[in-house]
């Protein structure tokens, strides 16, 4: 399959209205970057505002159509804030949601409403933003879900039993490939789910691109900071699987976008892990995630 780069995405409606999360940095801000260039009006949805400004500024610097451009407070971490994104973003439709934001190998610790953090932000939180927007999406033609897997997403395997480390040991390696395994399956089901509804679901990873992903690793965010200069490619470069996955005409619904090197290059579709293609785990994800969720009063909409 012929690869893409930026040079290969196309215009987009002038209408379209692209939720990016995580958008101030790394990939989030190049896959901003491009959809502006290429028409679209992005809300760059960001838990630091002061960032989120000043990478707005960034970028209309480099030429970008201020008015393209808006900044909006979301948190992953907290519930509340995520219902009050969903509430609070202008009447009309939606075209793209990119779920983008993510963190990597963080030490144990827990969100506002009590899930382990990378799960509870990685996966947890970017279904129920894109729950509560859903409606939305659906009723916009063409519209698109994109959501951020990795590399990680073949070695992870779901706790159904225990997905927030309530007990036993806790690995960050472990929750982080877990986190991604759930991305992975989270986007199958929702593309299963609402087949025929409206809104496309795809999935897309960067392979290795030089982002501010892992800082927080510990001793071994010194390695990755070695092997950043060595190996990674630039982040630009790494958000050419979300733009194919947001933009390509072709794409299909259930697919899965990423470098054709596995770790660099052109972005081609590729076939996920095994355990990610499992449909009876990817609907027990599900229907547990929903059921973490529910004080927080998300719903499902294609129940």
């Amino acid at each position: 399959m012929t690869g893409w780069t930026e040079e290969q995405v196309p215009h987009v409606a002038e209408d379209t209205v692209a939720v990016v999360t995580g958008a101030n940095t790394g990939l989030g801000l190049d896959t901003t970057r491009v959809l502006a260039q290429r028409g679209a009006t992005v809300v760059m949805a960001c838990r630091n505002q002061e960032k989120a400004a000043a990478a707005r500024r960034s970028l209309v610097g480099r030429g970008i159509d201020p008015h393209r451009l808006r900044t909006a407070s979301l948190d992953l971490a907290d519930q509340a804030s995520i219902a009050d994104f969903a509430d609070g973003l202008p009447d009309g439709r939606i075209g793209l949601l990119i779920n983008n934001a993510g963190l990597m190998a963080v030490p144990r610790s827990r969100t506002v409403d009590g899930f382990e953090t990378q799960f509870g932000v990685n996966h947890l939180g970017h279904m129920a933003l894109t729950l509560r927007l859903l409606p939305r999406l659906n009723a916009t033609p063409g519209a698109r879900v994109v959501t951020l897997t990795s590399m990680g997403h073949r070695p992870g395997r779901i706790r159904l039993h225990d997905p927030n480390f309530r007990s036993g040991r806790y690995n960050r390696w472990t929750a982080y490939f877990q986190s991604k395994l759930a991305n992975m399956l989270f986007a199958a089901e929702l593309a299963r789910r609402n087949e025929g509804r409206g809104a496309l679901s795809l999935a897309a990873h960067p392979g290795y691109a030089a982002t501010e992903l892992g800082k927080d690793a510990g001793f071994q965010a010194r390695l990755l900071s070695v092997a950043d200069r060595i190996a990674a490619q630039p982040a630009a470069a790494g958000a050419w699987p979300t733009l194919r996955a947001a933009t390509d005409p072709a794409a299909v619904s259930g697919a899965l976008y990423g470098p054709r090197r596995l770790v660099s290059g052109s972005a081609v579709r590729e076939t996920p892990s095994r355990t990610a293609r499992r449909a009876d785990l990817a609907g027990r994800l599900w229907d547990l995630s929903l059921d973490l969720l529910s004080p927080a009063k998300v719903t499902d909409p294609l129940a």
